[in-house]
């Protein structure tokens, strides 16, 4: 952890450490759980620990804490923070409903996409992804576009510190390899992905803009592997995809 200084704040750094701790499976956590998770003295874990039950952001449970529906209201102010992310719950709703597959919307953050929406479709049995999972960017259609729409420096300097783990016998590995494909997303303005994260799931994403043009999320289709193939997906997929993109932008747009 960094030191103290006139930009850093070492409690609000260790605040916020105890509350991810807080939040990791399985739910409840002890003063020295806590600690560990977090990296942090057993004696600044119980400080911290009563400030936020003070706060009514956590409580006790015998030995143990768990958060409280508060500390909810810090992930959603991000979440409302966003001008599109009102406005794309209808939407994505829409567009589940007329291509009777998964949807979803994601951002970037760093190497990893995080989903900010996601309406499953019953059809599709890898249903634990939600608001917050987090996947590798590499791997979904939905990172490809959110990479493609960095910048030809900043594309690089992802592709010199990623590791590109191959998850099935399909994952690009190579980052010449990724370069190229992120260049032909950025051209084409979809991605196609099949069984690279799961040899089991296919998807089309394509990119959501904002009023200036920069590609701040992503919108994206997922069905069963073999059920279509590229053709297939553009050819059913590809343009309720951008009317919903297109969508989202003109609303969110529209509140600024």
């Amino acid at each position: 952890m960094a030191k103290e200084s006139d930009g850093f704040v070492r409690a609000i750094a260790r605040g916020f450490s105890v509350v991810e701790a807080l939040g990791r499976p399985p739910g409840r956590h002890t003063l020295s759980e806590v600690a560990e998770a977090a990296d942090i003295s057993r004696a600044a874990a119980r400080r911290i620990l009563a400030t936020l039950v003070s706060l009514n952001y956590c409580e006790p449970e015998g030995r143990y804490f768990r958060l409280r529906p508060r500390a909810l209201g810090l992930g959603l102010s991000y979440l409302t923070a966003l001008p599109f992310w009102g406005c794309a719950q209808r939407v994505m709703e829409d567009l589940r409903n007329e291509v009777g597959e998964s949807c979803a919307l994601a951002v970037l953050d760093g190497a990893e996409i995080v989903y900010v929406l996601r309406q499953p479709a019953r059809r599709i049995l890898a249903a634990n992804l939600g608001i917050g999972s987090r996947l590798p960017a590499h791997l979904v259609s939905l990172g490809r576009v959110l990479l493609a729409g960095l910048s030809a420096q900043e594309r690089d300097a992802y592709l010199a510190n990623v590791e590109l783990k191959p998850l099935t016998p399909r994952t690009i590995t190579q980052p010449r390899a990724m370069k190229r494909e992120l260049e032909k997303v950025a051209r084409q303005g979809y991605a196609w992905i099949d069984g690279e994260l799961d040899p089991s799931i296919c998807g089309i994403a394509t990119p959501v803009r904002d009023k200036d043009g920069k590609v701040v999320a992503a919108v994206s289709v997922n069905t069963i592997s073999g059920t279509l193939d590229e053709a297939g997906a553009k050819s059913r997929l590809l343009l309720p995809l951008k009317r919903a993109a297109q969508e989202i932008r003109a609303q969110s747009a529209a509140v600024l």
